[in-house]
């Protein structure tokens, strides 16, 4: 975790930006299950692309050839936004074009998808996900102006991923727009994906579906970012706070620690 007073250090984020979990009860038992999940696994790999493909181009497997119509309608609440975003800029321009058809989808690394119970046996589904091409495009696009910036003002850093955006400066402004919308993009991308999810997995145990946004709506509904930057007030004053790789722990705050990000890993 990192405080920074009037400025924000764009690599602190880096390029997963707002990457985070998400997992909501089922209402199921363990007892609900089938001895076998492969039926499971088999209806969540197909409503949710995963992995990545002819390097992410229109042939690319971890995308949506067609977007289904509820992917499409969240998108519509975040698009009209990102248009300031993206202006005349030839990288997020192209990554804006596949912002669309990567919504909804898991991506690769480790990011996953999984099934799994709790202390009670209770059924839960999981997912650790971020803000996929365009959220690397808006990170790896300010990491550089960040560079240039201190380069251009004979500022001297320790490290060169700690190159700075000051407050005030118009590279500041344009980065928070930018990294506060990546980060809403990869909270809708992980309600998205786990509404998919949650309806195959009731289809695949013949159970009925149609529950599952209001599931992942309710209040036991954890979604947390844990790569991220934020205004928040400390110790009497206002600062920007990054965590990469850490959640956020105030009272009433929900969050996730996976056990396990190594042993499997998405095609």
């Amino acid at each position: 975790m990192i405080p920074t007073v009037r400025t924000a250090i764009p690599a602190a984020v880096g390029v997963d930006i707002g990457c985070g979990m998400m997992a909501v009860p089922t209402g199921l038992d363990a007892a609900d299950l089938p001895e076998s999940l492969a039926g499971v696994r088999e209806a969540l790999e197909r409503a949710v692309p995963h992995g990545r493909t002819h390097h992410g181009g229109a042939m690319d497997r971890g995308s949506w050839r067609e977007p289904p119509r509820r992917v499409t309608a969240f998108y519509q609440d975040l698009s009209g936004d990102l248009d300031g975003i993206v202006a005349g800029n030839r990288r997020l321009e192209k990554a804006r074009k596949r912002a669309l058809r990567q919504l909804g989808t898991l991506g690769g690394g480790n990011h996953f998808l999984e099934v799994c119970l709790d202390e009670s046996d209770g059924v839960w589904v999981m997912l650790h996900s971020g803000s996929r091409g365009i959220g690397n495009a808006i990170g790896l696009h300010f990491i550089k102006l960040a560079k240039q910036d201190m380069k251009r003002w004979f500022i001297q850093v320790p490290d060169r991923d700690l190159a700075y955006l000051p407050e005030g400066t118009e590279h500041f402004r344009e980065y928070i727009a930018a990294v506060g919308w990546a980060q809403r993009y990869a909270w809708v991308n992980r309600q998205t994906m786990m509404v998919s999810a949650m309806e195959a997995l009731f289809r695949a145990l013949g159970r009925p579906a149609g529950g599952a946004e209001t599931l992942v709506r309710a209040e036991r509904a954890v979604n947390c970012h844990h790569n991220y930057v934020q205004m928040e007030h400390h110790y009497g004053r206002n600062i920007w706070v990054t965590r990469k790789g850490a959640v956020r722990a105030r009272k009433g705050d929900l969050g996730i620690i996976p056990g396990s990000m190594g042993p499997g890993r998405s095609s």
